[in-house]
């Protein structure tokens, strides 16, 4: 391989249609390509694309996608789970690989073979505005054995995992896209929290790891984003937790990485860092130029750049691309949504869903008159319906379920709005609005408002399904590892 074909491995560029997607692969040699939800037709449609585009490389490409489930979700036509935190309340590692398992199958019949999942940072911030429930749990030691499920089934599909934000990003109040999070972890802290998930992602053969764009100033005291800073990636990941596999950056279009450096330097600073591939940079020709110059004039060294493509080539290697790439477009489209896979969600949704509270046995609600009010109210109506519950209006109803979708503290007041009569509090989004929901008679969780959890929830309010969920992060006064049932 040239230096110019060497150097387009490490680059995975975002792209607008199949023809910016095959002039990247012509001009700049690129390892890879992340696909976005307008990047997808009909499953066919996709799986055809991505042969092309399979066809158009010399060496296979990976072909990635942001598919966590749950709150980031970029593929219009899969079958939905309701994501990390959910399978958090389940305890169940044995979910966590099959929902995986599910996912991966399907993003595979459409020629997808690397998913950006599963995020492994550990949640310890209820005002994390960019993890939340992307995270499995506040507890390293349930989010770890999550993340080793997770980590199976995607690869039991054939598709790459990536264990995601290295070295940890569950304790911020900063969005990295928008800005530079500063987290101060000591590293026993660290040690404590943030890397057991890591630990667990190598040990089960992750193949990916994504750096975060955050600055931890005990960990690295250059004050350079983790994305850049060989002491978190070469120092921390390779050389103290023995990580062997591809690291790649998270995106460089994001604002956490840009701050301190110009788009030219970013590239080459994260490649002398210890990442091998470079996420969606904003200029791909600057990006390239600027990495191929610097192998050029020894800024990178040869051996450096030959590191990073052999760990390249190998994880292609691994997940078989050498042995063909090519998926049947005829059978994409019953590949995905089947009976079994609908089954697989419906059990983690059922599985997942959290009683917190429930004074005076209000709870299930069979034989009550019910009102519904709050966001999603028209689905979780129907959904009572089904399960044989009377609705109501408010006013002649015995009690009333409010539903939240990350309300905060404004839980309390829309609790009291709803007056003497018993409310029922589901929180469809983050769990921690059930901190605000004190004076609701009972109280539950779903992590989620995807039409799945909202049935879940409805079972279970029914008393057609026990409440088997427990909190996988401390919320409505409780703490990890709490949940009522039935009698």
């Amino acid at each position: 391989m040239s230096v110019a074909e060497k150097v387009g491995q490490l680059f995975v560029p975002a792209f607008s249609s199949r023809a910016d997607a095959l002039a990247k692969i012509k001009k700049y040699h690129v390892g890879g390509l992340i696909y976005f939800p307008e990047n997808f037709g009909s499953p066919a449609r996709t799986a055809a694309q991505s042969n092309a585009l399979q066809k158009a490389s010399k060496i296979p490409l990976l072909l990635g996608v942001d598919e966590e489930q749950g709150i980031v979700s970029r593929t219009p036509f899969i079958t939905r789970f309701p994501g990390n935190m959910a399978l958090g309340a389940t305890r169940n590692p044995a979910d966590a690989r099959a929902a995986a398992r599910v996912t991966g199958s399907e993003l595979h019949a459409v020629g997808i073979n690397l998913d950006y999942a599963p995020d492994a940072d550990v949640n310890v911030n209820p005002a994390n505005p960019v993890i939340g429930l992307r995270s499995f749990s506040a507890d390293p030691a349930l989010a770890s054995t999550l993340v080793t499920g997770a980590v199976g089934g995607y690869q039991d599909a054939g598709v790459a995992a990536t264990a995601k934000h290295f070295p940890g990003h569950g304790d911020t109040a900063v969005d990295s896209h928008t800005g530079l999070p500063v987290i101060k972890h000591s590293p026993k802290t660290w040690e404590r929290l943030d890397a057991p998930p890591f630990k667990a992602a190598i040990a089960a053969g992750v193949d990916v790891i994504m750096t975060a764009h955050i600055v931890v100033p005990k960990l690295d005291k250059s004050g350079d984003p983790s994305t850049l800073s060989k002491t978190v990636l070469t120092g921390l990941l390779r050389e103290k937790l023995g990580y062997e596999g591809v690291i790649t950056t998270d995106s460089l279009e994001m604002a956490g990485v840009r701050e301190k450096y110009g788009d030219k330097v970013v590239p080459v600073r994260a490649i002398n860092a210890g990442a091998d591939q470079l996420l969606m940079p904003p200029s791909l020709p600057r990006a390239y130029n600027a990495v191929v110059k610097a192998v050029r004039s020894g800024k990178i060294t040869e051996k450096r750049l030959d590191e990073s493509v052999t760990r390249i080539l190998r994880l292609k290697q691994r997940r078989g691309l050498f042995q063909g790439t090519a998926v049947d477009p005829a059978k994409a489209k019953a590949a995905i949504g089947t009976a079994a896979h609908k089954a697989a969600a419906r059990q983690v949704a059922e599985h997942s869903v959290t009683l917190v509270r429930n004074k005076g046995g209000l709870l299930p609600l069979k034989g009550k008159k019910v009102a519904v009010s709050g966001p999603g109210s028209d689905r979780l109506l129907a959904a009572l319906r089904r399960q044989g519950v009377a609705t109501a209006s408010r006013g002649s109803a015995d009690v009333t379920v409010l539903t939240t979708e990350n309300a905060g503290s404004a839980t309390a007041s829309r609790v009291r709005a709803l007056g003497p009569k018993p409310v029922v509090v589901a929180a469809l989004g983050r769990p921690y609005d059930l901190d605000a929901a004190g004076g609701a008679a009972a109280a539950l969780a779903t992590y989620s408002s995807s039409a799945v959890s909202v049935d879940a929830l409805a079972k279970v309010l029914s008393g057609a399904v026990k409440p088997v969920g427990r909190l996988p992060v401390p919320a409505g006064g409780e703490p990890v590892g709490y949940g009522l049932g039935y009698r």
